[in-house]
C-alpha cells in the first residue's frame, strides 16, 4: 500500500471537505493500491511554522473534527529552523499542540526542524509523532541515513535531489525505508544552491522579523508554479515510478507539496496520482461544481 500525505491542512479545508465524502462513498473512483497518509499544514499567523508563509484561515476546531471524521492523521507543519528558547511559550502554537494531540489509533504528527522544538513538544505533548522537515535541505546522503537512524522521528523527508540515487537508495534496511518519506512533485530549480536560505527566510518572516523577501536564483524565478514544469524536474516522482521502482524497492510514503498553490491545482495532484483515469472527470466535476468552493 502507498500512503500520500497531501498538503493544506488549513490552507486547503474546503477543497477538502468537499474531496473527503466523494473518497470515502466512491472508493472505486480511486486506485486501490493508495490511501491517504495524513494532510500536513499550518494556519496563518504561525510563529513555528516554516517552508512556507501560511495563509490558512480556517478554524484549528473545524480542522481537527474533519480529520478526526474520516480518521486521517493531521500534521502540524512546524519546521521553523530560527526558533529560540522565548518563540516557545507562543500562545496560539500551544493552543494548536494542545487541539490536536491524539493518542488513539490515528495519531497526529508534527513536522519539525528545530531540534529545540522537538524536544519541547515531546515533554510537553508526548502522543506526537515527529516528521524531519524537507528544510533540513538533506543532500548528503549519509547525513540523511544519520537523520534515518534517530529514534526521535518516525518519517524523515529528504531533499529531492536524493529521489533518484537509486545505488544509495537500495543500501537502506527495511527499517530506514519505511521511514523516508519522498518529496515527488518539487519544482524548485534542480540545480538551486540556495535552498536552505530560501527556507531561512521563510521562518524569519513566520517569526515577522524585518527581513527583505528571497531573491531565488533560479533562472526562471518569475515562472510561477506549473505541474507540466514539476513533471520534467529530474527528482520528480509520478505515479507509474511509485508503482514500478519504489514500491518493488520497499518505499511506501510519499508527500506531494503545494501549500502555497491555488485549490485547483491541488485538485489536479489529487487526480493525478490518486484517481483512476476513467474517473477523473467525475471527480472533477464533483469538485467544481460544489458552488461552495473557490478554486481558482
Amino acid at each position: 500500500m502507498v500512503y500520500y500525505h497531501l498538503p493544506g491542512l488549513f490552507e486547503f479545508y474546503e477543497l477538502y471537505r468537499a474531496f473527503l465524502p466523494l473518497y470515502r462513498s466512491h472508493r472505486e473512483y480511486f486506485y486501490d493500491w493508495c490511501e491517504i497518509g495524513s494532510i500536513y499544514g499550518a494556519p496563518q499567523e504561525c510563529m513555528w511554522g516554516g517552508g512556507r508563509v501560511g495563509f490558512g484561515d480556517a478554524s484549528p476546531r473545524e480542522v481537527a473534527a474533519l480529520m478526526d471524521e474520516y480518521g486521517i492523521s493531521a500534521r502540524l507543519t512546524f519546521s521553523n529552523s530560527l526558533l529560540e528558547e522565548k518563540h516557545l511559550s507562543d500562545k496560539k502554537c500551544n493552543k494548536l499542540l494542545d487541539l490536536f494531540e491524539r493518542d488513539g489509533a490515528v495519531k497526529n504528527g508534527i513536522i519539525i526542524h528545530s531540534d529545540l522544538l522537538l524536544n519541547y513538544i515531546k515533554e510537553r505533548n508526548p502522543a506526537y509523532y515527529f516528521v524531519s522537515s524537507t528544510t533540513k535541505v538533506l543532500t548528503d546522503f549519509y547525513q540523511f541515513v544519520d537523520e534515518l537512524n534517530r529514534d526521535d522521528f518516525k518519517f524523515v523527508v529528504p531533499d529531492f535531489r536524493l529521489n533518484k540515487e537509486f545505488d544509495k537508495l537500495d543500501s537502506l534496511t527495511e527499517a530506514q525505508k519505511n521511514k523516508v518519506e519522498f518529496l515527488c512533485n518539487e519544482c524548485c530549480w534542480y540545480d538551486c544552491f540556495d535552498r536552505k536560505r530560501c527556507y531561512e527566510n521563510v521562518s524569519r518572516k513566520n517569526l515577522d522579523e524585518d527581513c527583505e523577501d528571497h531573491i531565488c536564483v533560479a533562472p526562471e524565478s518569475m515562472r510561477c508554479y506549473r505541474f507540466s514544469d514539476a513533471m520534467e524536474n529530474p527528482g520528480f516522482i509520478g505515479i507509474e515510478d511509485i508503482q514500478n521502482i519504489y514500491v518493488k524497492k520497499g518505499f511506501s510514503h510519499f508527500k506531494i507539496e503545494g501549500r502555497s498553490l491555488g485549490s485547483a491545482i491541488i485538485l489536479e495532484f489529487l487526480l493525478y496520482y490518486m484517481t483512476r483515469p476513467e474517473y477523473q472527470l467525475k471527480v472533477r466535476e464533483e469538485i467544481y461544481l460544489d458552488s461552495s468552493l473557490d478554486l481558482f
